[in-house]
């Protein structure tokens, strides 16, 4: 299986050893999405920007995990997304983004030149 990943867990990023596992299978930019800073890591939620992310291939205990990480609050939900790669899993964020910080340039890595 497939997942996107755009904030914490892409390469060089904090949280990117959940990744370790996985194989990278290259960039991708997504249409239809807005990017939001949550302070650690980011959200992504349908709208009319692009969000740069990577796509990996990973088994399912490694989704397992990252659901197990990301989805057991109810703050994100997983949803399938078309790729280059074929479809891949992408954890899209459930709550109000009102407040929070739009990176409109759509990339996480960047987020510090947004400021």
């Amino acid at each position: 299986m497939r997942i996107i990943v755009y904030g914490s867990l892409r390469r060089n990023q904090g949280n990117s050893h959940w990744m370790t596992n996985g194989q990278w299978l290259g960039d991708h930019v997504i249409s239809g999405f807005e990017l939001y800073d949550l302070g650690h890591y980011p959200a992504v939620v349908p709208g009319v920007g692009t969000v740069y992310c990577e796509v990996y291939r990973i088994d399912s205990s490694t989704l397992a995990e990252l659901d197990a990480l990301r989805t057991k609050s109810g703050e994100y939900k997983r949803a399938l997304i078309a790729t280059p790669y074929g479809g891949a899993w992408m954890y899209v964020y459930q709550r109000p983004v009102e407040g929070l910080r739009q990176l409109k340039g759509g990339d996480w890595v960047k987020r510090a030149e947004e400021s």
